[in-house]
């Protein structure tokens, strides 16, 4: 089970039997907008605040995935989720609503791949047969939070990045409980906190990107790989800055991708035309992208094997006051599709 240093292999194959996507406006207007099961044409989503609307996008995306995996939620033995706002307050609440045992999880934008990575580890032991598991963001709560308020109107510079409105579930099971079109989940690397020095919390993916080089080339040690055992290696949401900043990295340790292997979430998701500077960003970044868009190529064969890596900075706004630099973290997992 534990592979090398800070790798898991699952022998049993986990796999996600169902996901549920939503999401908001500017995301309908994006390149991956038919990815998504449920889209609004307003932040609000009928809500008087953007945390209320937060939690409904979780709730969405939760009831979607259970719908969708033609099971009951009484069926659910735990459920593992997070978000960006202050105690995860919108998952929580979300949590209060939804009624399954709970793990609150805090990654920043790391969360969704924690949680897939400790749901395939429950399943894969017999401590579950069913989990619920996600990640999620809204844009004007988030920039509400670390930044400054939308209404604002302030100006943000080319390395900073769009936060997404989505939030994106998906039920994991054992091998019993699968079906024909389940991705399996094969390994998982959990990463370390690496920080170094950066204090711009308008250059994230600059930020995150050692991070990222740091879990991946622990990945491939820890397993005796090579890159080319994935079809396509994608990181959640270091945008246009930060894959290039890791391609460089990987490159300076020895290890070359190839350009078209190694893709993003965060410019993945918008058009070119859409004003989101660096590329999207948001714990629901790399939760909406591969529940929805590359699941669904998996599933029509385009892609066989992914290795997805969701990268997440640790700061918050109280940090960032003390003038504290930006710690940062990245969780792997690797997925494999086989038609049955």
């Amino acid at each position: 089970m534990l592979t090398g240093k800070q790798s898991w292999t699952f022998e049993n194959k986990p796999a996600i039997l169902s996901t549920g996507v939503s999401g908001g406006p500017f995301e309908a207007k994006g390149n991956l907008a038919d990815d998504f099961d449920i889209l609004h044409d307003d932040l609000w989503i009928g809500e008087d605040s953007y945390e209320k609307a937060h939690k409904v996008l979780i709730e969405e995306a939760a009831e979607k995935a259970i719908e969708k995996g033609n099971i009951q939620k009484e069926d659910i033995q735990f459920f593992l989720a997070g978000d960006l706002i202050n105690q995860i307050s919108p998952t929580s609440f979300a949590a209060r609503g939804i009624g399954l045992p709970y793990f609150g999880l805090f990654g920043a934008c790391s969360t969704s791949m924690e949680g897939l990575a400790l749901s395939a580890f429950l399943v894969n032991n017999n401590g579950a047969r069913y989990v619920l598991t996600g990640a999620s963001s809204h844009n004007a709560a988030v920039e509400k939070q670390f930044r400054y308020p939308t209404e604002y109107g302030s100006q943000k510079p080319p390395t900073a990045q769009w936060t997404i409105t989505g939030a994106g579930m998906a039920v994991v099971t054992n091998q019993e409980n699968r079906t024909n079109s389940s991705v399996s989940i094969t390994a998982a690397t959990i990463g370390k906190v690496v920080d170094m020095g950066l204090k711009d919390p308008f250059n994230m993916g600059g930020a995150m990107a050692p991070a990222a080089t740091d879990t991946i080339m622990a990945h491939f040690h820890d397993l005796g790989i090579k890159p080319d055992h994935y079809d396509l290696i994608v990181t959640g949401d270091l945008g246009k800055i930060g894959r290039a900043t890791t391609l460089d990295l990987l490159s300076q340790k020895g290890l070359s991708l190839r350009e078209e292997q190694f893709k993003d979430c965060g410019i993945m998701i918008y058009k070119e035309d859409q004003p989101v500077q660096s590329g999207g960003s948001g714990a629901g970044c790399s939760a909406t992208v591969l529940y929805g868009h590359l699941l669904n190529e998996m599933k029509k064969g385009t892609y066989k094997r992914i290795l997805m890596i969701a990268t997440g900075a640790l700061l918050s706004p109280l940090s960032y006051q003390q003038k504290e630099s930006i710690p940062c973290i990245a969780h792997a997992v690797a997925l494999e599709y086989e038609n049955k």
